[in-house]
């Protein structure tokens, strides 16, 4: 008994952490329940790049999806800020964005965005997406 009580101590925590930030409290928790419902991984959630930096300071976290656009802090203003950390450097982050213009792509690229996604998104394909982006598995 005690032996499985460890596994399961263990299982739940080498589960993924990944940060989910969007202005929008809609798209936050469809995100959420696709990846916490079809990957079982454990979803963080901001509303605002700030939120989303003191999360990353505050939580341990495994990935992060980010929204393309948002008001006070954009994508890039996040990821510069991110990447000046030197923790936070090699931490994989997904765009989920219904806007990105040719002139915004190549500093995304260079602050090591590894796919992104387009918004409107398919949820019954989005946990796939992710996955691929960061070569995880499905385990749910």
């Amino acid at each position: 008994m005690n032996s499985q009580l460890q596994f399961c101590a263990s299982n739940k925590m080498a589960k993924k952490r990944i940060l989910v930030i969007d202005d929008n409290a809609d798209i936050l928790t469809l995100v959420q329940c696709c990846l916490e419902d079809i990957c079982g991984w454990n979803v963080i959630t901001a509303s605002s790049g700030y939120e989303g930096l003191v999360k990353v300071m505050t939580e341990k976290t495994d990935a992060i999806i980010l929204d393309g656009l948002m008001p006070g802090m954009d994508s890039l203003m996040f990821l510069k800020e991110l990447r000046s950390n030197p923790e936070n450097q090699s931490l994989p982050v997904v765009l989920l964005t219904g806007s990105i213009t040719l002139t915004k792509e190549i500093p995304l690229l260079d602050l090591d965005v590894v796919g992104t996604i387009t918004k409107p998104f398919d949820p019954l394909l989005l946990s796939e997406q992710v996955a691929q982006f960061l070569g995880w598995t499905i385990e749910a």
